[in-house]
């Protein structure tokens, strides 16, 4: 399911993290869980993975993450400000020192002209340093290919805030 160099990635995210005890949280909603999944793929991913959130709709993002309603109206559940609260809300219902957030639009429908499909915010959140986002604009590349460059890019940035 995962490409070797992202199983790769993966593995050498989690070696890091085991070295400096860090602990991850997963707030997903466009990647339905995969970066868990992903993790959860080797042994001894319990020394790393605290626990996951699939907040795919809304609702899911406001009742488990705390993700004010306003905010969402505001900005739209693809947004930098979402990402960021949902990193925050992860955080803070967890055990976990680093929380890594994606909302995204993996298509194939879903997408606007101000937020065309391919459309990928990431927030990660860690203990004592300030809060990184990116913004993806993939293109409509194919759900897949989504998905998996935003898997990509969330560990990219998990290994730069460890």
């Amino acid at each position: 399911m995962f490409p070797d160099r992202i199983r790769n990635l993966a593995l050498l995210t989690m070696d890091q993290a085991m070295e400096r005890r860090v602990k991850i949280v997963t707030a997903e909603s466009c990647t339905g869980g995969l970066i868990a999944a992903l993790f959860t793929e080797f042994a001894g991913s319990s020394k790393v993975l605290e626990r996951g959130f699939v907040t795919y709709s809304n609702a899911a993002k406001a009742e488990v993450l705390g993700v004010a309603g306003d905010v969402i109206a505001d900005y739209g559940a693809v947004s930098e400000p979402v990402a960021r609260l949902m990193a925050e809300g992860a955080m803070e219902q967890s055990r976990a020192n680093l929380a890594i957030a994606v909302t995204g639009i993996a298509g194939p429908g879903g997408g606007t002209p101000m937020k065309p499909v391919g459309t990928v915010h990431i927030a990660c959140a860690r203990e004592n340093k300030a809060m990184m986002h990116e913004m993806l604009t993939l293109g409509d590349i194919g759900r897949y290919e989504i998905r998996m460059a935003t898997v990509e890019a969330a560990l990219n940035m998990i290994k730069a805030q460890i």
